[in-house]
């Protein structure tokens, strides 16, 4: 593990003092860890095992990435299991995370397991190990904190049996964390389970000072932190370094174009040292980017929110063994990954926050004196810091709304069920139950979740206060950008850290150290990628669940009959290059207008590369309540280029669709079912002229407007619908 690594290679003058019998023993324990028998603690190590051994204390340790974190926590549970306590229970908060510690602990001769979502298999496994006290340390995702299971049948004995509880990536349990995950905030009812004797320690590298307070406000269990803790009254412990990492090189290159940043990577990509991490802000241009330097020769993969979890785990280990150049990864690649001598990291789009900036180039020489990080900024950032911005908050209306489906216990709903009582989609319904839950307002049961009976209140302020925090970071990034100073000073800054200082190795500093150039033959590689118009549009195959709720009387799978074919789009919105002429077009203050006949060619274009087997005999058009020029004059346009005759927009019927964009699948079908009829004289058509409609859209989102309409043209006689959006939303 790179921590052990880091502690094993610092100056060995500091030899432990035969005074201290405690401080021995836990050296002899470290240099069997980290297999050097020379090794010694960094400064604050051996004073946070201290304080969670001997004096059974709560502490947080605020240190960088490679600082020897992990090494604290594992000699302070070998300490105490020599002194009889039980196992130590580690929260953690990503898989990677998990496997890199397991492992690290394996070698280092500490037994460790984990429960978490990916090893269900091994469960019962563990749980037999734990019962036999054949386990030193326990590793458990947040979110298994409140697994009906895990927390009824196993946590109760983990609590009485524990000898130290860890909290890592803390700033996780904080609102005001660049990364807050609500399951996290149950660690503070977790600490006030535990008897007072049992020592806590919270670790992070990415804490300013109104998170460091608000970590040990929870750590102490009460609104002071001052005046609990630990024994006899004694606050929380907090060990907090230097934060600048001595061994990177930050610069920020602004480059004109999309193009011109992708121009940048193919030329240059191959003079970064050794192997690394190319972070972009969503999951299409990390494939987009991965795929058009794979086309160039170059090694990398993509690794995405929507990437296999085995393919992740096989991404990550090519990396670790330098068998690609890169991983091209969106924020899915962060905390927890582990690779000491990772050479470069580069960034296409910056982070929406200074703090979550630095996590990310963290990863990158940890075991190396020296790593390159460059940022090169898009001036579509802020847009897509926007379009991600509220995606944690909870509406207040849909809040009461859960809460009246789930009025007191005895009501078990699942997710699925309320999805056809409420509308929102099913990611952001889970992460409101998850807030609801951690409020005290629903519990999870077996079988879905149940309301406690316990008031609710909105809390406004707070969210209102964490939302212009979000966007004083996003300001701060920018200013990042602009900074005339010492950027590593400006992060460290950022996250208060009382030793910032002058790096003198920046591109501000010691002046620009990467090269500006860009090849022309790669600005043209990079122009024909992102110009390559066209993305697979995949029909809707079942039927969501519990419409009849909905007084609906569809289920299961949507009838061949009925379903649409395989479509496509012109893009999605967040690609990197017909996405930002899409975002445009899209944007709320631009006025509908007919389609630009460069925008209209790109169209044709993806039209032409189908590869259907069918020639379509007809165009038909979804009727548009926002844009009816622009995608009357798409549908048109298609018609005219393509020689097709043109029927016209399906007509809006029994008060035409209902609902607006967001919202879930139930709810998004209910809003436009039986609301098209096909345009006059359509069904005679299609029994003259049999064979597919090519069906025109402004705006793919759910696709129930589409698969509705598609429907429709079915049952009048249309023997297959191909499906032709602008966009893609996502």
């Amino acid at each position: 593990m790179a921590d052990f690594q880091d502690t094993a290679l610092q100056d060995t003058t500091d030899a432990p003092s035969t005074d201290n019998p405690l401080r021995a023993e836990a050296t002899q324990i470290l240099r069997r860890l980290v297999g050097n028998d020379a090794a010694q603690f960094h400064p604050g190590q051996f004073e946070a095992i201290e304080a969670l051994v001997a004096g059974g204390r709560r502490a947080l340790v605020v240190q960088r990435t490679g600082w020897g974190k992990s090494a604290v926590y594992f000699v302070a549970s070998l300490l105490l299991r020599a002194r009889g306590a039980g196992p130590t229970l580690i929260v953690s908060p990503l898989l990677a995370l998990m496997r890199d510690q397991v492992a690290a602990a394996e070698r280092a001769g500490v037994r460790a397991a984990a429960i978490n979502s990916a090893n269900q298999l091994e469960w019962d496994e563990v749980s037999g190990q734990l019962a036999a006290d054949a386990v030193d340390v326990l590793l458990v995702s947040p979110e298994r904190l409140n697994n009906p299971r895990f927390r009824d049948e196993q946590l109760p004995e983990l609590v009485r049996r524990s000898g130290l509880l860890v909290v890592d990536e803390a700033h996780c349990i904080s609102d005001w964390g660049h990364d807050f995950r609500p399951d996290y905030r149950r660690i503070r009812d977790l600490i006030g389970q535990l008897p007072e004797s049992v020592p806590v320690l919270a670790t992070t590298a990415t804490a300013n000072s109104r998170v460091v307070h608000d970590i040990e406000e929870q750590l102490a269990g009460r609104a002071d932190a001052g005046d609990g803790g630990g024994p006899a009254g004694q606050g929380v412990l907090t060990i907090r370094g230097p934060l600048a990492r001595e061994s990177l090189r930050l610069g920020v290159l602004r480059l004109p174009s999309p193009r011109a940043r992708l121009g940048w990577l193919l030329t240059h990509l191959a003079e970064l040292p050794g192997s690394g991490i190319i972070y972009t802000l969503t999951v299409s241009a990390a494939e987009d980017t991965a795929r058009l330097l794979r086309e160039a020769g170059h090694a990398v993969l993509a690794y995405t929110g929507r990437t296999d979890p085995a393919d992740r785990e096989q991404a990550e280990a090519a990396l670790k063994e330098n068998r690609v150049k890169a991983l091209v990864a969106t924020s899915a690649l962060g905390m927890g990954f582990d690779k000491p001598d990772l050479g470069f990291v580069v960034h296409l789009g910056a982070p929406s926050s200074p703090v979550a900036y630095y996590q990310q180039v963290g990863r990158a020489g940890r075991g190396t004196p020296n790593a390159d990080v460059l940022l090169l900024p898009g001036t579509e950032d802020r847009e897509i810091w926007e379009y991600f911005a509220t995606a944690s908050m909870p509406d207040e209306a849909v809040a009461l709304a859960v809460l009246r489906e789930l009025p007191a216990p005895g009501t078990v709903l699942s997710a699925a069920a309320l999805e056809t009582r409420v509308n929102l989609r099913r990611s952001p319904l889970e992460l409101l139950l998850k807030v609801l839950s951690v409020d005290g307002a629903v519990r999870r049961v077996g079988g879905g979740w149940e309301g406690t009976g316990m008031p609710w209140t909105y809390d406004g302020e707070r969210y209102g206060r964490i939302a212009r925090a979000r966007v004083a970071e996003q300001n701060a990034m920018l200013d990042y950008e602009n900074t005339a100073g010492c950027r590593m000073e400006f992060l460290a800054r950022e996250l208060d850290d009382p030793a910032a200082a002058p790096c003198g190795r920046c591109d501000n500093c010691a002046g620009a150290w990467y090269p500006q150039a860009v090849a022309e033959e790669a600005t043209r590689s990079a122009d024909a990628s992102l110009h390559r118009a066209g993305v697979e549009l995949e029909p809707r195959a079942m039927w969501p669940s519990g419409m009849d709720r909905l007084g609906i009387a569809v289920k299961g799978k949507i009838a061949a009959g009925e379903a649409l074919s395989a479509g496509r789009a012109l893009a999605r919105l967040t690609d990197l290059g017909w996405g930002g002429r899409l975002r445009e077009i899209f944007s709320a203050t631009a006025p509908d207008a007919p389609l630009d006949a460069a925008t209209l060619q790109a169209c044709v274009q993806v039209l032409a590369q189908w590869g259907w087997t069918e020639r379509p005999v007809a165009v038909v058009s979804v009727p548009s309540r926002s844009r009816p020029q622009l995608v009357e004059s798409l549908a048109r346009g298609l018609s005219g280029i393509g020689r097709l005759p043109y029927l016209g927009a399906l007509a809006p019927v029994n008060g035409g669709p209902t609902g607006g964009p967001g919202g879930n699948s139930a709810f998004r079908l209910a809003g436009v079912w039986d609301r098209f009829a096909v345009p006059d004289g359509g069904a005679a058509w299609f029994a003259q002229h049999p064979g597919p409609v090519l069906l025109v859209d402004d705006l793919a989102d759910s696709r129930w407007t589409l698969t509705v309409a598609g429907r429709a043209l079915r049952t009048a006689g249309a023997t297959a619908v191909l499906p032709f959006a602008l966009a893609l939303k996502a």
